[in-house]
């Protein structure tokens, strides 16, 4: 269902450049039910995403993401005379590549990142302070500070700061960026060639150019794109970089695009003979439940769309809106298994409103995992993150664990807080406002990277681990490469896709299930 009389005129949607070439959007309404938040609508051409990561062996990893937030001052983009390899194998411009056209990202495969073909799906304008860095073969290119590359140590901002605010990774003279170079292309198809050259690309200089100018972003099915010969990151979902993955309504900078036929175009993607009805997880991107969903509905549709073509599917969100399709979820979970799960991270109220104040409580979450089970439908919760020195306590994981099971919850989810570049400066500011003297702390914790220590991460499972088995739960699994709860239906698949797979590949494998 979508508003009437709200509709923009062109005027007011002309500050929005990107979506204004979008040749699938709809047009973009305001209401006054939702105060401050401008939805897009669009008409998409795909529902189903294949997850990179995932291979020909162990095809699971498809998602569907009905909604997507996007900020326009989009901060990860380039020179808009960046060149931009193209799927026939040509270099293009930044600014003559346009939505729906065919380049090169590249994907994990195995232990080897590889070259691939992937679609343009969106392209922005924005004006950024400018960098140039520069290349030992001569590669040159001109990006925002927040922009990143791929190096030869991980993805790594243009600029940033060992310490402060804007502390993050980014490049330095030690660093080697991957690709072949802007003078290393020496073949037209890159399909499925390995990411490695002999290309002298090592980092000569970062400059600050001191002026601001006029860059493009473009938005990928792989996440990157080849600029200049080399890997860079695009951004995927406007702010995803939050990690707590606040509410898509409020926290998306209030620009959410609606895919109003995702239904429709799923039920004809599921009814191609070459579907071969893997798991589909929702909610690994955006929240399908967020609160437009109230008034777009497109859930009932997808749905509906999963069940008849015998395609089982997992659902992890914070809405509390899921109890309003639990019935239709019901109907589902008799013709294909169906896995839900309830992202419940804080069990503290005043510490949940000031971390996640556009989510759900705690007790209205709880109280949906429990309609659900009453229903007969499983339903685990995802326990993430649990916040070092916040969270990790033995009395907050006792009392969180025991709400848990007094809910019903079939298993529980749990992981120590990962602070991925961009998310850092978002937590570390909220942690200085909130708990100034937990800063120190969180920065000797987190000083070698994104993930919290071994020590610390063993040190958790030896308190939780008799907690849940206290509570009568069982530790869930998650899908490794969705980030959703596993899919029921891979234990039926296990034993069959076992007989097919290599010896390497066989099921004493714990990384595989």
């Amino acid at each position: 269902m979508r508003w009437s009389g709200q509709e923009l005129g062109s005027e007011e949607t002309s500050a929005l450049p990107g979506l204004a070439r979008l040749s699938n959007l709809v047009r973009t309404v305001r209401t006054p039910e939702f105060a401050g938040i401008t939805f897009h609508e669009v008409l998409a051409k795909t529902a189903l995403n294949h997850v990179p990561g995932s291979s020909k062996a162990m095809p699971f990893g498809w998602t569907i993401n009905p909604y997507r937030g996007c900020s326009h001052a989009c901060v990860y983009c380039l020179d808009p005379e960046t060149l931009i390899l193209m799927a026939d194998g040509r270099q293009k411009p930044l600014w003559a590549v346009q939505v729906g056209d065919e380049i090169y990202g590249t994907e994990v495969r195995g232990n080897c990142r590889r070259y691939v073909r992937t679609t343009v799906d969106a392209q922005w304008n924005t004006r950024k302070r400018a960098y140039r860095v520069t290349l030992a073969d001569g590669t040159t290119l001109t990006a925002s500070g927040d922009h990143r590359f791929l190096t030869n140590r991980g993805w790594k901002y243009v600029a940033g700061t060992t310490s402060g605010g804007k502390a993050r990774p980014h490049l330095t003279v030690n660093n080697k960026l991957m690709g072949f170079g802007s003078l290393g292309m020496n073949q037209s198809d890159w399909m499925g060639a390995a990411v490695k050259s002999d290309a002298k690309l090592e980092i000569v200089s970062v400059e600050d150019l001191g002026i601001e100018q006029n860059m493009i972003d473009i938005t990928t099915g792989t996440g990157d794109f080849i600029a200049n010969g080399v890997i860079s990151h695009n951004c995927f979902a406007r702010k995803t970089h939050e990690y707590l993955d606040l509410d898509s309504g409020k926290d998306f900078d209030n620009e959410i695009v609606v895919k109003v036929n995702v239904a429709e175009v799923l039920a004809k993607e599921l009814r191609k003979p070459s579907w071969e009805r893997h798991p589909v997880a929702l909610g690994t991107n955006t929240d399908p439940y967020q609160r437009a969903e109230g008034r777009y509905r497109l859930m009932p549709g997808i749905i509906a769309a999963l069940a008849e073509s015998g395609t089982p599917f997992s659902i992890l969100t914070k809405g509390t809106l899921l109890r309003r399709d639990l019935p239709l979820l019901a109907e589902a979970a008799e013709r294909v298994p169906v896995d839900l799960a309830m992202s419940i991270a804080i069990y503290d109220d005043e510490l949940q409103q000031s971390v996640e104040p556009g989510t759900p409580s705690t007790a209205a979450r709880l109280a949906t995992v429990t309609a659900a089970r009453e229903l007969g439908l499983g339903c685990s919760v995802f326990m993430m993150p649990i916040l070092p020195y916040l969270t990790d306590t033995r009395a907050h994981l006792d009392a969180a664990l025991a709400q848990i099971a007094d809910a019903g919850a079939t298993s529980v989810l749990y992981t120590a807080l990962h602070l991925r570049p961009g998310a850092r400066e978002w937590y570390l500011q909220w942690l200085g406002e909130n708990h100034p003297d937990l800063v120190p702390r969180y920065r000797q914790l987190y000083a070698k990277g994104a993930s919290a220590p071994k020590e610390y991460r063993q040190w958790l499972a030896a308190k939780i681990a008799p907690l849940i088995r206290k509570h009568g739960l069982e530790r869930g699994r998650e899908d490794e490469t969705t980030g959703a709860v596993r899919s029921s239906a891979l234990r039926g698949a296990r034993s069959l896709i076992a007989q097919e797979l290599p010896a390497a590949l066989a099921p004493g494998q714990p990384t595989l299930f």
